[in-house]
């Protein structure tokens, strides 16, 4: 599953100006963590089901993605 998400996944949320980090999968649970643009998009569940759409199509698995969003740190001040 890294691997789908490090070769497939990430190359095409980077042509927009985001990241997405794998963080772990488990039980069909799979955990990431979305920087740069990813972490302040205003319809990023929308991002998160295609996602999982991708996975079904091209792996045959059924998993829920469960994410976080990680802005920089400067974004705090």
């Amino acid at each position: 599953m890294q691997e789908y998400i490090e070769n497939k996944i990430k190359p095409l949320l980077q042509g927009d100006g985001g990241w997405i980090d794998f963080v772990s999968y488990e039980n069909n649970e799979l955990k990431v963590v979305f920087q740069g643009e990813c972490s302040k998009c205003l319809i990023l569940e929308r991002c998160v089901s295609w996602i999982e759409e991708q996975i079904k199509k091209d792996l045959g698995e059924t998993v829920t993605l469960c994410f976080e969003r990680k802005k920089p740190f400067f974004w705090d001040k």
